[in-house]
């Protein structure tokens, strides 16, 4: 399985933090949300991480050269060049020849989350599998579940429909990877760049194709959209990853570029 982290965005929210650099390099005791995300990836067993980069991405890659350097062979960097004006769909269009037919799992750059969060999605045998919480959280993606599986998404969900709010971290099985593209491909044409990737994710599930779900299973994770994410992220997530670092060793230690 490969990983395809979707990273091309300014972050125009928080951008009196993070100064320039993408939101991905935000740090956490030292170590930045993609140095998270990769560690993670590698410790589920992905063979390959594609990163779209567009905003800055020359900060990225030279995080990404000193910090992985061990595995440097495996990380591929695919440019949006439209990033100022397109949304994930278009980045995740651009990855369409590296994927090819393969099974992978799609990251936005902004989440972090305990790794152990990761692996149920990529051993999922469904065609697509999302990873959700069932805790409420107002800004986020929201979906609707309907017989043990996801029949809609949407930031427009309110309180009493949501089933459970969307980390923003999708897997796709290598079956319905060249059906994936092909309804992306064609909200592209249609002009429809300014979306999120679910629009094509929602039309396969108009076509019948079945959407299972993983969830946190209470461990944390967070978005980072604004400084309240940050401050969120801080105080609720990175301690908890401070700790299982700490105690088990595995994830720094193990996966550290």
């Amino acid at each position: 399985m490969k990983a395809v982290i979707l990273a091309a965005g300014s972050g125009t929210r928080i951008e009196r933090v993070t100064r320039g650099k993408p939101k991905c390099l935000l740090e956490f005791g030292g170590r930045t949300i993609l140095d998270y995300q990769m560690d993670a990836l590698w410790a589920a067993g992905i063979a390959e991480i594609a990163i779209v980069i567009g905003y800055n991405g020359h900060c990225i890659v030279q995080h990404v050269q000193a910090a992985h350097s061990r595995r440097l062979d495996k990380v591929h960097f695919l440019f949006n060049p439209e990033f100022a004006r397109t949304n994930n769909i278009y980045s995740l269009w651009l990855a369409r020849d590296w994927v090819e037919s393969s099974s992978f799992i799609c990251l936005n750059a902004d989440v972090l989350c305990h790794p152990e969060i990761l692996p149920p999605a990529v051993q999922s045998r469904a065609p697509v599998t999302m990873l959700v919480d069932p805790e409420w959280r107002d800004e986020t993606m929201k979906v609707v579940i309907r017989e043990g599986c996801v029949v809609h998404m949407s930031k427009a969900i309110t309180r009493a429909e949501y089933s459970a709010p969307y980390l923003g971290i999708t897997a796709f099985s290598r079956q319905i990877t060249p059906g994936l593209f092909g309804e992306i491909e064609a909200l592209v044409r249609q002009g429809r760049v300014d979306e999120f990737f679910n629009a094509a994710v929602e039309a396969l599930i108009r076509r019948g194709v079945r959407v299972a779900y993983t969830t946190t299973a209470g461990l944390p994770w967070a978005e980072i959209d604004d400084e309240n994410d940050l401050r969120f992220a801080q105080t609720c997530v990175y301690p908890v990853l401070s700790e299982a670092t700490v105690t088990t060793g595995s994830f720094a230690k193990g996966y550290a570029g």
